[in-house]
C-alpha cells in the first residue's frame, strides 16, 4: 500500500513514518508534503506544495498538517483521484462541507480520532443510553496543555453518538452559575493539561447506579496506527464519506 503522507515533518507524520518503516499493514511511504520540507532527510522525497505531488504512483494519501489545508488537500486528492484519510482535527462548518463535497468523488475517511477503542467507546455509549433512557449523561475529556481546541473533537463524536439515541438531547459545556440539570442534558468537560496523550470518560448514572466507559491513549503511535488502519480500509472502497464506525462493523 503506497502512501503520501502529508504533514510528513510534523509529530503524527513521523509516527506514520515510523509504523510504516516496520512494515505495519505492508505500508509505504512514496513520498511526503510538508511546508517544513525543506533540508529534511526522511529517507524518500518530500514536497512543500501539492502540486509537486501531482502524478507521484499511490495508493492513498494520509493528512496529519492542519484543518486549514483542507481544501488544497481534498482538491489535490480529487484531481488526482487519490482516497484521503483526513486525520486533523479542529475543523470548522465550512471545512467540513468541503469534505462532505470531495466524498462525492473519492473516498474520504474522516473522524474526529483514529482510535479503534475510541470507536469501541462511541458504540458502547451508544448502547448505554439507548438502554437506559433515564440516565444522566456527562462526557469528560483530558489532553495536554498545548491542545487548541475545547472540546475536543472526539468528546463531540460521542456527544453525536449519544444523542443519536436520544431525542431532544442537547449539549451543555461546562457549568457554571446555580440552576438545576436537565434530563435532556448532555454535559461535557474539558481538561487541559501537563503531557496527557489524550483520555476520554462517558459517566452514565441513575439514582441507583453509576457506570463509567473510560478510554485511555498511552502513546500517539495508536493514532498513526488507526490511520494506517483506516487507508487500508479505504483502498477500493466506491467514493463516500467513511469512519471508524465502518471499521467496526
Amino acid at each position: 500500500m503506497r502512501i503520501i503522507i502529508n504533514g510528513a515533518c510534523g509529530r503524527m507524520g513521523s509516527e506514520v513514518i515510523r509504523l510504516a518503516s516496520e512494515g505495519l499493514r505492508g505500508a509505504q511511504i512514496v513520498c511526503g508534503i510538508d511546508q517544513m520540507a525543506q533540508n529534511k532527510e526522511l529517507g524518500f522525497e518530500c514536497f512543500s506544495t501539492f502540486s509537486e505531488a501531482a502524478g507521484v504512483k499511490a495508493d492513498c494519501v494520509i493528512d496529519f498538517s492542519h484543518h486549514s489545508v483542507t481544501e488544497s488537500l481534498l482538491s489535490f486528492c480529487v484531481e488526482e483521484k487519490l482516497p484521503v484519510v483526513v486525520a486533523t482535527t479542529g475543523h470548522d462548518e465550512r471545512e467540513i462541507e468541503t469534505i462532505r463535497r470531495a466524498s462525492e468523488h473519492i473516498p474520504v475517511f474522516f473522524s474526529a480520532n483514529m482510535s479503534l477503542g475510541v470507536a469501541l467507546l462511541c458504540e458502547l455509549a451508544k448502547t448505554a443510553a439507548k438502554t437506559m433512557p433515564e440516565a444522566d449523561i456527562e462526557i469528560i475529556e483530558k489532553h495536554h496543555n498545548r491542545k487548541l481546541d475545547a472540546p475536543s473533537g472526539t468528546a463531540l463524536m460521542l456527544a453525536d453518538a449519544i444523542s443519536a439515541v436520544r431525542k431532544g438531547a442537547y449539549y451543555v459545556f461546562g457549568r457554571g452559575g446555580q440552576r438545576k440539570r436537565e434530563k435532556s442534558e448532555i454535559g461535557i468537560h474539558a481538561i487541559r493539561m501537563g503531557n496527557i496523550v489524550g483520555e476520554h470518560e462517558v459517566i452514565i448514572g441513575t439514582d441507583t447506579q453509576t457506570i463509567t466507559l473510560k478510554h485511555e491513549a498511552h502513546t500517539r503511535a495508536l493514532f498513526a496506527e488507526g490511520a494506517i488502519a483506516a487507508a487500508d480500509f479505504l483502498v477500493g472502497k466506491p467514493a463516500g464519506l467513511y469512519a471508524m464506525k465502518d471499521i467496526v462493523k
